[in-house]
């Protein structure tokens, strides 16, 4: 097994064709596809699943390439402790549940620095892909929330990857809506409110379960739902089809416009409220770098958070 093995199933994985990922890797197929041959026969399990449309991971496969990442980024920084990328630029990478305000605090954090010497990169994207995102070392941090339905379910899976959940804040559900939408007007919205209109929920892909759904109270019987995995494309639903969702109710308008607003979520006998733990994902024993430090307290200023011992 050779980390170029290692860096080719990488590259096959993220392209999800052998095809497209030869052509990254500036290799011919038959090459790629036959060293791929030879690293499923040395470890002993099928790598991929391999079809007309492409090729997706096996759950062996997945598992095997949780652990490759971390040594393919070790050799990357070992490279660059003994010179060998002198011109390489300092990364910092951030991956996240669809939140305005680590925007924000993302957004106050690269005024800081000269991003001639930096790459940055923020990533709006699945719950289990920020898990996965920081346990691959992908993403230095990651931004997710906890509630009494998912907290057991997700720090399960948070602890099995090896990372720590560290508190931000707690905030009760808010409803997220057009400030045109005929609920607007309201001081709270209770659920039986809702029901003539659709619920927007961002798509978690393959992983169906309701411990992994952004939006809190996921466990009700939505009458009409829609999914996006996009922010934006979220956002013109609402306008358009007079959708909601529901949300932490932290909104940043410098961000999204004042085009929407956040009204309470009144409890009822069909749901009631349920406080939303955000918080942030590192690897266990890590030490964050200066930028991750940085960007954190960010989030804290935005936030109004005090620091405070966190939560056992």
């Amino acid at each position: 097994m050779t980390l170029q093995q290692l860096n080719y199933a990488i590259a096959v994985s993220e392209a999800g064709s052998f095809n497209k990922a030869s052509e990254r890797l500036y290799i011919s197929q038959p090459s790629l596809s036959a060293a791929m041959q030879e690293l499923e026969k040395e470890v002993g399990f099928p790598i991929f699943f391999r079809s007309g449309r492409g090729v997706t991971l096996t759950p062996e496969g997945s598992d095997f390439l949780l652990h490759a990442r971390p040594v393919c980024g070790q050799y990357e920084e070992l490279q660059a402790y003994l010179g060998k990328s002198k011109d390489r630029k300092k990364k910092f990478s951030v991956s996240t549940q669809h939140y305005s305000f680590a925007d924000k605090a993302f957004v106050e954090l690269v005024k800081e620095y000269d991003t001639s010497r930096y790459e940055f990169a923020i990533m709006e994207t699945k719950t289990k892909e920020v898990i996965s995102d920081v346990a691959t070392l992908k993403s230095e941090i990651g931004i997710l929330y906890l509630s009494d339905f998912n907290r057991s379910a997700l720090l399960k899976l948070i602890r099995s990857a090896g990372l720590t959940f560290h508190h931000l804040i707690d905030c009760e559900a808010y409803v997220y809506l057009w400030k045109g939408h005929p609920l607007a007007g309201k001081k709270s919205i209770r659920f039986e409110d809702l029901a003539a209109y659709p619920c927007l929920s961002f798509d978690q892909g393959d992983a169906t379960s309701f411990y992994y759904a952004e939006e809190i109270l996921s466990t009700e019987e939505y009458p009409r739902i829609i999914k996006t995995n996009d922010r934006a494309t979220m956002l013109n639903l609402m306008v358009g089809l007079s959708g909601y969702t529901l949300c932490s109710g932290i909104i940043c308008e410098e961000l999204n416009g004042s085009d929407f607003l956040a009204v309470p979520f009144e409890s009822d006998s069909v749901a009631a409220n349920s406080v939303m733990e955000i918080g942030y994902l590192t690897k266990d024993r890590a030490v964050l770098s200066a930028i991750g430090c940085c960007y954190i307290e960010k989030m804290k200023e935005y936030l109004g958070v005090t620091d405070l011992p966190e939560k056992g």
